[in-house]
């Protein structure tokens, strides 16, 4: 399976003291180095599970034009009426999406067109799932539009998050569904779509990114 480029210095870098204290086992044919070494694999294993890139189905297959797809594997927080003081001036309905530690943490585009703006901001590090982390974590915003259409979405870092990767800016075009970035260790995804797209999943429900479609405009090109 694909591994995303950041997360290799956190997969070697365990194995480094793992391969260490097995070759110290070996040698001196004591198991307790041996048994030391298997608490650096696992780590190991693990960051190769967080940092895990499947392909989803818009990666062979277009997704239908008037389409927003989940941007974030996880578990529907909001669906509907935005949090307040969490929403972006305007009229928006919202769709947050928390993934915990074991959820792919690759984050793609909900929707195609252009970013127009694009914002960063340091802040605390909540545990994702509470309301406050929305405005109050640090976070990525992105506006991307597609003639009269606009959709804005937020990378938030969660407790153990301490890092958003965004590999995209304004001025470039993104495809829904295309890989844009990546959140460490437990995070949220904040979608804001407008009051002519119909919202299409519920809080509580699982999501796959770049597979599920969490909202629609009623207005069919």
């Amino acid at each position: 399976m694909r591994i995303d480029p950041a997360g290799w210095p956190f997969i070697t870098g365990p194995l480094a003291p793992a391969a260490v204290l097995a070759a110290a086992g070996r040698s001196s044919g004591r198991r307790g180095p041996r048994l030391a070494a298997w608490p650096f694999a696992v780590l190991s294993a693990y960051m190769a599970l967080f940092f895990r890139d499947p392909d989803r189905r818009c990666d062979t297959v277009p997704p239908a034009p008037d389409d927003v797809l989940s941007p974030a594997d996880g578990m529907v927080m909001v669906a509907g009426e935005p949090q307040e003081g969490v929403a972006p001036e305007g009229d928006w309905q919202q769709v947050s999406v928390f993934l915990s530690v074991v959820d792919v943490h690759v984050n793609r585009s909900p929707y195609h067109g252009e970013v127009v703006q694009s914002s960063y901001r340091k802040g605390s590090f909540l545990a994702a799932y509470r309301k406050e982390s929305a405005h109050r974590n640090e976070r990525s915003e992105l506006w991307l539009r597609d003639g009269d259409r606009t959709v804005v979405f937020r990378q938030i870092v969660g407790v153990l998050a301490r890092r958003i990767v965004t590999r995209t800016g304004v001025g470039r075009q993104l495809a829904t569904g295309e890989r844009m970035g990546l959140m460490k260790f437990g995070s949220r995804m904040d979608v804001f779509v407008p009051r002519d797209c119909t919202v299409l999943v519920r809080v509580g429900q699982r999501v796959r990114g770049g597979e599920t479609v969490i909202a629609r405009w009623s207005d069919a090109r």
